[in-house]
């Protein structure tokens, strides 16, 4: 349902013209009779009002109504914001990212963070009637999103993710314990991390096993991901001589992650390119969905048009009266 407000409701003001111009019109329908003389009336009695009388007033009231609908277009009318509960389909999802040093490596073009963010972006949105969070983790972790459905906001809070935001390690429980405290409340009947990490865990209090156990406490189904090539991997390091190339070992906990898979209903990937990330993403697309209630505004909009186009109606209806059905001789 519609409900208008006026940018400019200050234009109301003019209407009161309308007083003087009908006002004028009376007093010119009274003054203006001429007068003819004749012998008898008795030719007249027997000839009828003509229809065109009744409606000799008409191109005036389209005068008037056009002048109406203008005024109202100068007032702006607009739509007005309406917050709503509405129902609709989706999941929650919490997305949570290593972003330790190790994630530099160029295995993937340009390197394992871009493409690990520019896929997630790309999944995100694809489902706009998800609620998807962020976790970020290193040698500790932070929520750089909490569960929202403005995914716009989400998707700039994901492009300012990078190395370096936290002390460099890989805290593996704690960047999924965080994720389950982020989504563990939700009413959400099917609830979702999807754990992205490249390395073995080496720092954190919460082992990993441990979260895992707190997510199944919670419903919460872990997807993990490991992020890397089998062997080694061309890593960025810092010499006294600049940037050089060096190929390193690339060392995933693979039972580990695979466990936590396990243990909470979900399924561990491997993926050593950006389209095994791309077909992950496309299987959690086809999980269940279930309903949930939503708060949605409605935006903005001009509804002057309609009003700027009655005027030109009504306008060219009085040009055409006054000069075929209503035409009167001087």
């Amino acid at each position: 349902m519609f409900k208008f407000s006026f940018l400019h409701p200050e234009y109301f003001y003019l209407l009161l013209i309308l007083i003087p111009m009908i006002g004028w019109y009376i007093w010119k329908q009274h003054t203006a009779n001429a007068s003819l003389q004749i012998s008898s009336l008795k030719f007249f009695s027997k000839i009828g009002k003509s229809r065109k009388t009744y409606f000799r007033h008409i191109p005036f009231a389209l005068r008037c109504l056009a002048l109406a609908s203008i005024i109202l277009a100068l007032a702006r009318p607009q739509s007005t914001n309406q917050l709503r509960n509405v129902t609709t389909e989706g999941i929650d999802i919490m997305i949570s990212l290593d972003i330790s040093g190790s994630m530099l490596a160029m295995d993937f073009k340009p390197n394992r963070m871009e493409v690990a963010k520019e896929v997630a972006i790309d999944f995100i949105k694809g489902r706009p009637n998800d609620r998807i969070g962020l976790v970020i983790f290193a040698a500790e972790s932070f929520t750089q999103c909490p569960l929202t459905l403005d995914h716009n906001v989400l998707i700039n809070l994901f492009r300012d993710v990078r190395t370096g935001m936290l002390e460099d390690g890989t805290a593996i429980g704690m960047g999924l314990a965080t994720a389950v405290n982020r989504i563990k409340d939700s009413d959400s009947k099917s609830k979702v991390i999807i754990l992205l990490s490249d390395g073995e865990n080496n720092r954190g209090q919460i082992a990993p096993l441990t979260a895992a156990e707190i997510a199944r406490t919670f419903g919460v189904r872990v997807y993990t991901v490991g992020v890397g090539t089998v062997g080694t991997a061309p890593f960025p390091i810092q010499t006294v001589f600049g940037q050089q190339v060096q190929n390193m070992e690339v060392r995933i906990d693979e039972e580990m992650l695979q466990e936590i898979a396990d243990i909470t209903g979900g399924q561990y990937f491997r993926a050593t390119d950006r389209t095994a990330l791309e077909r992950i993403y496309r299987e959690i697309d086809e999980m269940e969905k279930h309903k949930i209630e939503v708060q949605e505004y409605t935006r903005h909009s001009e509804e002057f048009l309609p009003f700027a186009l009655l005027a030109l109606l009504f306008l060219l209806a009085e040009i055409v009266l006054r000069n075929t059905i209503l035409r009167t001789l001087p």
